[in-house]
């Protein structure tokens, strides 16, 4: 099966051919998959070099003019290093371009911390206004692409992650889908963990909320399930552990709730290993998932 990341050139090169307001930046990273849309679209094919706070101000400078740009590279470089030219350059101008990362947390050990990025969502949650796609499929990682892109001027960040999960989902680029429907507990799982997280809950009588996007955070879909399931949620995340949290406790914060935050810690391994130990070591396995949402619920084994 092909990756998230190798739907993302093919996608934005029908876009480029499709829409004339569309404009891909890059910094290196994924230029050469873009080198024949280039030649048709010399203008609107945009290399900066690795210089990724260029990368970001040379994309609100194109939205300035009345493009669409879709802007690239790993999640490190994307979020992390030009986040000051995100804060400025597209929220203090009131301009909206598309983030489109690669690499995720860790998707790529061998290439160390520099290439990690736990945190990215955590750090765009302290700017108004973004929109974040986590897709767990490449289905779905096209189809928000193209959402991402349409979406009028809104500021956009699309998580591509190498991990997957076997089947896609059905999604709208808004609200969470119901994948199981119980009484005992809301487990919500976002983009690449749903399927560890099927296999941990199995035979559990809980309700499974499936989350493509995460920001805006469905609330109402949260509230629907926690009126058959109660309000005791778990929420798994292939990002820094508890990072909706808060969208949560704001969702439910009229009604006595139990919050339990799984996903990536923030204990850096330093050791690179492959990304199935990466996800053992952060309790991502479907195993200790398991564990760690029965002793929540207080379930016996």
């Amino acid at each position: 099966m092909d990756t998230m990341r190798d739907r993302f050139v093919p996608v934005v090169s029908r876009l480029l051919d499709e829409d004339p307001r569309v404009a891909v930046v890059l910094a290196e990273v994924g230029l050469a998959g873009f080198e024949e849309v280039r030649k048709r679209h010399p203008d609107r094919v945009i290399n900066v070099g690795i210089r990724e706070q260029l990368l970001i101000g040379a994309g609100a400078g194109l939205a300035l003019t009345g493009l669409r740009p879709v802007v690239h590279t790993f999640a490190s470089f994307l979020v992390e290093r030009p986040f000051e030219q995100i804060k400025l350059d597209l929220g203090h101008q009131g301009v909206g371009a598309v983030l489109v990362s690669a690499a995720a947390s860790f998707d790529w050990p061998a290439g160390g911390y520099t290439h990690m990025s736990p945190g990215d969502v955590a750090l765009l949650d302290t700017l108004d206004g973004w929109t974040v796609h986590v897709p767990g499929h490449p289905d779905e990682a096209e189809a928000l692409l193209r959402h991402a892109v349409a979406a009028g001027d809104d500021k956009v960040y699309v998580r591509l992650s190498a991990q997957s999960n076997t089947q896609a989902r059905p999604g709208d680029g808004a609200r969470f889908h119901t994948v199981r429907e119980g009484h005992a507990g809301v487990v919500v799982a976002v983009g690449p963990v749903l399927d560890p997280v099927l296999d941990a809950t199995d035979g559990l009588d809980v309700t499974v909320l499936y989350a493509t996007t995460v920001r805006p955070f469905d609330s109402a879909a949260l509230r629907r399930a926690t009126e058959a399931a109660g309000t005791d949620v778990i929420l798994v995340e292939p990002y820094l552990a508890g990072t909706s949290a808060s969208a949560v406790n704001d969702a439910l914060a009229d009604l006595p709730h139990r919050v339990l935050g799984l996903g990536v810690g923030r204990r850096e391994l330093r050791r690179y290993g492959l990304v199935d130990e990466h996800m053992a070591a952060h309790g991502l396995d479907a195993e200790t998932l398991r564990q760690r949402i029965d002793r929540f619920l207080g379930v016996r084994a």
